[in-house]
């Protein structure tokens, strides 16, 4: 197995761990996406506490990548949303799971079709 492949299987077995509802595909798709970022450990975690970093997730994935159009408080809370589902006292929040998260919960998985 690659490097990648070595990830995606990390990746499904922390959304396991989580309890998270996402497929294994859907893993292995949003990881796929994310291409290079999965590699660094900086930018392969979301730090719910960084401002800066949630406003990158807000206008960098939700406006550009998936195309949202609501308005930041709405956004803004589904952020929030997500950072509590992986857990407050969870540390390293991948951002694999952030993102698959959020295209699941604005109905945008198709967003990873190809």
């Amino acid at each position: 197995m690659g490097k990648r492949d070595d990830i995606i299987e990390k990746m499904i077995a922390e959304t396991k761990r989580l309890n998270l509802n996402i497929t294994d595909e859907f893993i292995s798709k949003v990881t796929k996406g994310l291409g290079p970022v999965i590699y660094n450990k900086d930018t392969a975690t979301v730090a719910c506490g960084q401002a800066d970093e949630l406003e990158t997730v807000k206008n960098n994935f939700l406006k550009k990548k998936l195309g949202l159009t609501n308005d930041d408080a709405e956004l803004d809370s589904a952020i929030q949303e997500v950072c509590v589902q992986l857990g407050t006292s969870n540390r390293t929040k991948y951002r694999v799971h952030f993102y698959a998260l959020l295209a699941i919960k604005f109905n945008k998985e198709s967003i990873y079709d190809a």
